[in-house]
């Protein structure tokens, strides 16, 4: 009853619709057109889910109804939420002396739809927020990085002209066609890209300066990416930081996708040139270039890219747009990779504190599936140990959702448990994990200026977890650049939870190497 007065209390809001009752009346096919229409903008203003007050005036007057009409008006309610393709999720009845009155809150169904998730890399200043923000809008850059706003939110991230954390953006397809956006920092814009779309196409917009390796990689690994966009700016050509980004995508298995960037800065012999280092790059690595210039062009490409060693080379201008249509199009043709059946599992990457809701943790759905009321369990904490958490409410780009899948990207919140207990790298499981403080791997170390020997100690990159880890036994005296080895490590101050098959980055300063994990201990 508290619930029903305090809605009463604050009136309508965004998403709350007072309603006395609905009649077979309601069904005839204006007014029912009319009303769906309201429910839809309601959902879209709830991030997913609208609340109707029953037996109530639109003054928020407590007339109260009989329990006939009360069934009905949950029977229209019902078939106004089937055409929006959502669903009655539950309903609460309180008798009053004037009648019945209750409150029917109205959830969208599983959304049914593809959806990719993309990673950026490449070096700073190649123009990786600018192609994201270009591509969201459909606007053109003003060569100032007007467009690379939308992505780059932090004070001195705007003052510099440079990324220094992970950014998220969603871009939406209806019909084949882009759905663009006005301002893609909106997070209604956001909740109604992800209401209207047929296919979603989520960004993962890492960092390209140095400094920041660590967050770049915690980018392309925290995250069930499907294809890593490389981007490439054609007066510069190919840096070492490209190299490098380019190695860990390909590390991990990740089809690459090449956009050559700032194009009408160069005249077309140096296009060519820088092109052309493209394709022998990538030749050395195993990879065969395929330079999209067409439409039929797109089709090969991402069929290609999904199961052979190709990779699709774009050019693009954000002054004059030259090949947006053209990687929109492949983005849309792109297939999803993910094909994991497993049970739930994702990989914590960010903690919030939210008003009113309590505490939320984010990341990518790494497998399986989760809805919302679902009980799950969250660690390893200290000790080792796992709890039982209810998945209280989800939101995907700001809008609200029952269920979430393999691949996406969502905020979930949780009770009961202390925020201040928890840290990137946990994990949500519906099936109770096992800690792990001591594993074995296969490595390959890729640079390191003298020799590793037992007691060496990196940092760990493998999904969101980013722990120094100790070689504690090898099977050779040392490693050197080039070497393969088998080592045995152990987490340094907390213990994980990590499973055979995974693949992950070690680095110490510009030292660096991959490794995938063969075997754990308890």
């Amino acid at each position: 009853m508290d619930k029903l007065l305090t809605l009463v209390k604050k009136g309508e809001g965004e998403n709350v619709e007072f309603k006395e009752f609905l009649s077979s009346y309601h069904l005839k096919e204006g007014r029912f057109q009319s009303l769906a229409c309201q429910m839809n903008h309601r959902l879209i203003m709830g991030r997913g889910k609208a609340v109707y007050v029953v037996g109530v005036s639109d003054s928020g007057e407590l007339k109260g109804i009989s329990e006939e009409r009360f069934r009905e008006t949950l029977h229209v309610l019902k078939k106004l939420a089937c055409e929006v393709g959502a669903e009655v999720s539950s309903v609460e009845k309180y008798r009053l002396d004037e009648g019945v009155v209750g409150i029917v809150e109205v959830q969208k169904a599983g959304r049914g739809k593809e959806h990719i998730l993309i990673g950026t890399a490449g070096h700073v200043d190649h123009g990786k927020s600018t192609l994201v923000g270009c591509l969201l809008t459909g606007k053109a850059d003003d060569g100032d990085g007007a467009t690379r706003i939308y992505l780059d939110v932090l004070k001195h991230e705007i003052e510099r002209g440079l990324s220094a954390d992970l950014s998220f953006a969603v871009l939406g397809f209806k019909n084949g066609k882009p759905i663009r956006m006005k301002n893609p920092l909106s997070k209604r814009e956001k909740a109604e890209v992800v209401e209207k779309a047929e296919k979603l196409v989520s960004f993962v917009d890492t960092v390209g300066h140095e400094p920041w390796l660590r967050t770049t990689i915690r980018g392309l690994l925290g995250q069930k990416i499907d294809y890593g966009l490389l981007v490439i700016a054609a007066n510069d050509g190919i840096m070492r930081t490209t190299k490098e980004h380019l190695g860990i995508l390909l590390a991990m298995d990740l089809p690459v996708i090449i956009a050559v960037t700032k194009a009408d800065m160069v005249d077309r012999p140096k296009l060519k040139e820088v092109l052309s280092s493209i394709s022998a790059l990538l030749r050395s690595v195993g990879k065969v270039p395929y330079h999209v210039r067409s439409k039929e062009d797109v089709k090969k490409a991402s069929n290609l890219v999904f199961s052979k060693p190709v990779v699709p080379v774009i050019v693009t201008s954000a002054i004059t747009l030259e090949g947006y249509e053209l990687l929109a199009s492949l983005l849309y043709s792109l297939k999803s990779r993910k094909f994991v059946k497993d049970s739930f599992l994702m990989y914590i990457d960010r903690l919030y504190r939210v008003s009113g809701v309590g505490t939320v943790v984010s990341g990518c759905v790494r497998s399986g599936e989760i809805e919302e009321g679902d009980v799950v369990y969250i660690g390893p904490f200290h000790d080792g140990s796992f709890r039982k958490v209810k998945a209280q409410s989800i939101e995907m780009h700001y809008y609200r959702v029952s269920r979430a899948e393999a691949g996406d990207i969502v905020g979930i919140a949780v009770k009961p448990v202390n925020f201040n207990e928890l840290r990137r790298g946990m994990v949500l499981s519906k099936k109770e994990p096992k800690a792990v403080w001591e594993f074995e791997a296969n490595v390959i170390v890729f640079s390191h200026p003298t020799r590793i020997k037992r007691g060496y100690e990196p940092v760990v990159h493998v999904e969101t977890i980013a722990e120094t880890a100790v070689f504690e036994d090898m099977d050779r005296e040392y490693l050197k650049a080039g070497d393969r080895g088998r080592v045995r490590m152990k987490f340094k101050y907390h213990p994980h939870y990590v499973f055979e098959g995974q693949k992950f980055i070690f680095r110490e300063g510009r030292s660096k190497g991959v490794g995938e994990i063969i075997r754990v201990y308890d």
